[in-house]
């Protein structure tokens, strides 16, 4: 009779890495002796891990912190495409307690790695505000589908490559992305043309902005809009990260360094 262990040998064997995502002190000294490359992915290296992989947030979402770390890994020559990985998560309780296989594949490569690691603003900053796209990609405005623009980071520059369009009810106020009451008013005032400016630090600078940079050169998808395209080149310009909410098919996406390198169908995150 196979025992149980006989039957899930299949998810641990011959996998080339072992991820242990922020496992206690004890349960990392078990795998220093292991026959298997063995990587940390957590937000600090609490355990002195050799090969460390840094989360910029917690991932409440374990698909995401699984594949951030994936992403991760790759991105620093940690381990290769096509390799396969054993994960150790914690689901349900503080401690491990699943494990889940995964093979490294190009198709992995979401953006989420370099939308937070490579982004200037904070990262819960970018977590917030793309949250507040998603939240509007799934909910529109009041039942419609609404278009958004969200540039994030390097305000100073982002303020002198565009002009208003109209009164900036945040000019004189110290509101910052996050708060779920300022995340009402984003939502709110998203209805109206112009971008939201928001800080390094999640400061809201101004809302009904019209961006300014030139759009030539410019490498955007075909069929995405102006929206899109004032997103591709202001970070092009700049050092901001823009996240933008399209009213058409109702994507999120992000951009950096004049390209696209995420998107994100609401309905499904």
């Amino acid at each position: 009779m196979s025992t149980l262990t006989d039957l899930l040998g299949d998810v641990v064997a011959d996998v080339d890495d072992v991820f242990l995502f922020s496992p206690s002190g004890s349960f990392h000294d078990r795998f220093r002796e292991a026959d298997v490359d063995v990587v940390v992915v957590d937000t600090e290296n609490d355990v002195d891990a050799e090969t460390f992989v840094e989360l910029p947030l917690e991932f409440d979402n374990v698909r995401d912190r699984i594949r951030f770390g994936i992403e991760g890994a790759v991105e620093n020559g940690i381990v290769e495409e096509g390799d396969a990985i054993a994960c150790s998560v914690a689901v349900f309780a503080d401690d491990a307690d699943s494990v889940i296989r995964v093979r490294a594949t190009e198709d992995m490569g979401s953006g989420i790695y370099d939308l937070f690691v490579d982004s200037r603003a904070d990262p819960d900053v970018i977590r917030d505000v793309f949250q507040v796209a998603i939240e509007l990609g799934k909910k529109g405005q009041k039942g419609k589908p609404v278009g958004a623009l969200f540039v994030v980071g390097d305000a100073g520059k982002v303020m002198n490559k565009s002009r208003p369009l109209s009164y900036n009810p945040f000019e004189k106020s110290h509101v910052h992305v996050g708060d779920p009451i300022v995340n009402v008013m984003l939502k709110e005032f998203s209805r109206l043309d112009g971008a939201f400016v928001i800080s390094d630090s999640g400061k809201i600078v101004s809302a009904y902005r019209y961006l300014e940079p030139a759009a030539e050169g410019v490498d955007i998808p075909k069929g995405l809009g102006a929206r899109h395209m004032a997103a591709g080149a202001i970070t092009r310009d700049t050092n901001a990260t823009a996240i933008v909410l399209s009213e058409s098919d109702g994507l999120v996406r992000a951009f950096k360094g004049g390209r696209l390198i995420l998107e994100v169908d609401p309905e499904a995150y």
